[in-house]
């Protein structure tokens, strides 16, 4: 074969080539021996199945924001144009502005007032919810009849407590407001039948306690520095609880005696110190 027909065939192939690798792929090694025993290409990328996008889910469908009450939605605007007023008129005290808010205030009192007569109006017909029904009465005559109740019940249980108590009285007897006192202390033991121990600071004498006790140190433990004094003792327990300092009424014993007798804490003096008291 000349060298002329040898070109020309090379040429032919190079043509005929692109044609034939179109219709068939799988034959383009065959149709390209032009190219030669030693050449090499990338294989041509598989196409990958188109994938279906999925819709996005939604997730939860956003809650429906409650419907308020129009009450509450009134409410709320008249709470938000009282408080904008009242800047306005403080931030610029025109008479107009003034007048403005005070007018609008007159209004919010006024619906206020309407429900405060409903409301005692429900009280009155609703025994449990009428406050001046529980606890410590507002009538003069109910009040008393009230105190008198409470005092007896405060009464039988300071009797049942002069049981293991007494009250330890620190008096001078140079005391003007402990001889005010001193008759009141007396009556006291007689009428609720628990023992009042007196104490004399100075070892002076205090009328209608004969029996008075000298200070053997108690009152400085208990750092007693006003007179008179009046403690609340255990003897047994060595407990002692301060009841007041100065003049103090039946009442006022009756009612903070009740009160600390629920709740004795234990003060400094030892069990000893406050048997020796009482010998």
């Amino acid at each position: 074969m000349s060298h002329r027909l040898f070109r020309f065939l090379w040429v032919l192939a190079a043509l005929v080539a692109p044609a034939a690798q179109a219709q068939d792929g799988s034959s383009r090694y065959w149709s390209d021996t032009w190219r030669g025993w030693h050449f090499y290409e990338d294989p041509e990328p598989e196409a990958l199945p188109r994938r279906e996008a999925t819709p996005r889910s939604s997730g939860s469908t956003p809650k429906q924001a409650a419907t308020k009450p129009p009450e509450i939605t009134e409410f709320e605007r008249l709470q938000k144009e009282v408080e904008q007023t009242r800047a306005i008129a403080i931030m610029r005290p025109t008479e107009a502005n003034v007048r403005r808010y005070m007018e609008l205030e007159a209004k919010v009192v006024a619906r206020a007032s309407t429900f405060a007569d409903m409301a005692q109006r429900v009280a009155w017909a609703t025994p449990e919810l009428d406050p001046t029904l529980q606890g410590r009465p507002v009538n003069a005559k109910a009040l008393e009849v009230f105190e008198q109740q409470q005092m007896a019940q405060r009464s039988e249980s300071i009797g049942a407590l002069g049981r293991d108590h007494v009250l330890f009285f620190f008096f001078r007897s140079d005391c003007p407001y402990c001889h005010a006192f001193a008759p009141t202390l007396e009556a006291f033991q007689v009428r609720h039948g628990i023992k009042v121990v007196a104490i004399s600071v100075d070892g002076g004498s205090m009328p209608g306690f004969p029996d008075a006790r000298r200070d053997n140190g108690i009152a400085t433990t208990l750092k007693v520095t006003q007179v008179p004094a009046v403690y609340l003792a255990q003897p047994f327990t060595g407990k002692i609880t301060p009841i007041g300092f100065g003049v103090l009424s039946e009442a006022q014993l009756l009612e903070r005696i009740t009160l600390v007798s629920s709740q004795v804490a234990e003060m400094p003096p030892s069990i000893s110190t406050s048997q020796a008291a009482l010998r």
